[in-house]
C-alpha cells in the first residue's frame, strides 16, 4: 500500500478535489499551504504527488482533526537500521487519548522518510509529547544507543510539518 501526498497552494487544491468527485482525498491546511493525501494500492491520482511505501499503518487517517508529518532524511546506508528500529518500535503511541492513526512511509523517490500521525486535536499531540509514553519511545535519543548518534544515517536535520483539517 501507498501513501502520495500532494503539496501547494489552496486554490489548487481544491481544483483538483472538484476535479475528482468520488475520491478519497484527504485534505489538510495550515498557514502557509494545503496538501491532499491519496491511500492506495494501485497508483495515485494526484498531480506530482510524492509517493511513499508504507512500513507500517495503524488507525484510520481519515478519522482525526491534526496531522503531525515528522520529516527526516536518511542516508542510503542508514535505511536498514532507520526501517529496523520503526519495525520494531513498542507501539505506545497507539494507546495515547486522542489517537487516530499513523503511518511510517518509506520514500519511494527521495530520501526523506515521514512518520506521520493522526489526532483527534492539537492538545492531544501536546498531551502525547508531555506524557511518559513518550518519553519511554524516546528514551534513547542522544544517547550511545541512540540512532541519531549513528554517523552517515542522517544528511540533514529532520524537521516537523502540522497541519488541519
Amino acid at each position: 500500500m501507498e501513501l502520495y501526498k500532494w503539496q501547494g497552494h489552496k486554490d489548487e487544491a481544491m481544483q483538483i478535489m472538484a476535479s475528482l468527485p468520488n475520491s478519497r482525498l484527504i485534505y489538510l491546511i495550515n498557514d502557509d499551504e494545503s496538501v491532499l493525501l491519496h491511500e492506495s494500492a494501485g497508483g495515485t491520482i494526484l498531480p506530482d504527488a510524492e509517493a511513499y511505501h508504507m512500513l507500517n499503518a495503524v488507525g484510520d487517517i481519515n478519522s482525526g482533526y491534526f496531522a503531525v508529518f515528522n520529516n527526516i532524511p536518511v542516508s542510503d546506508e542508514g535505511r536498514e537500521l532507520f526501517e529496523s528500529r520503526f519495525s520494531n518500535r513498542a507501539g505506545l503511541v497507539e494507546k495515547e487519548p486522542g489517537f487516530a492513526a499513523i503511518r511510517v512511509l518509506r520514500p519511494i523517490n527521495s530520501d526523506t522518510y515521514v512518520i506521520l500521525t493522526v489526532w483527534n486535536g492539537e492538545e492531544d499531540f501536546k498531551n502525547w509529547q508531555e506524557s511518559e509514553a513518550y518519553g519511554s519511545a524516546h528514551a534513547k535519543r542522544g544517547t550511545t544507543e541512540g540512532i541519531d548518534k549513528r554517523p552517515n544515517i542522517f544528511p540533514r536535520p529532520s524537521f516537523v510539518t502540522t497541519y488541519k483539517r
